[in-house]
């Protein structure tokens, strides 16, 4: 078994985890001693925060609508087109088009960059969150 450590990502708090890995698949989680955060506790979604990743119902790749369905692309035709359409509404709508929603299951680093991104390059103001405890 191998242990990866990252961040919890079911709330902003940034709680320290290890991920168990066994023959390439997520198996469990137990959080890090000496992290200044979780300091070797986790909240009872951090224990089972290994249960979403090999779920059969997770997307593992971009979905583009043509012809009204939903159809895998590739990462570079996705994110082509949906910086064509961001730059297109905020263009057509003076900066006020576009709003952006960020996750409580961001870290608060991912979170601060995202309200960089939805200020500086999409020049809006519209932003809001939903990260409480």
């Amino acid at each position: 078994m191998k242990d990866v450590l990252t961040t919890c990502v079911y709330c902003g708090c940034g709680c320290g985890v290890y991920l168990h890995e066994d023959q390439g698949r997520i198996c469990g989680a137990f959080p890090s001693r000496n992290h200044p955060v979780s300091r070797n506790n986790l909240c009872v979604k951090g224990w089972n925060i290994h249960e979403f990743i090999h779920h059969p119902a997770r997307l593992t790749e971009p979905l583009l609508r043509k012809a009204g369905h939903l159809t895998p692309v590739s990462w570079d035709e996705a994110l082509t087109y949906t910086a064509t359409r961001l730059t297109e509404i905020r263009d057509q709508t003076a900066n006020q088009g576009l709003g952006v929603l960020s996750s409580a299951k961001c870290t608060n680093e991912e979170n601060y960059l995202l309200q960089k991104f939805t200020r500086a390059v999409l020049k809006t103001n519209n932003i809001d969150q939903c990260a409480r405890l």
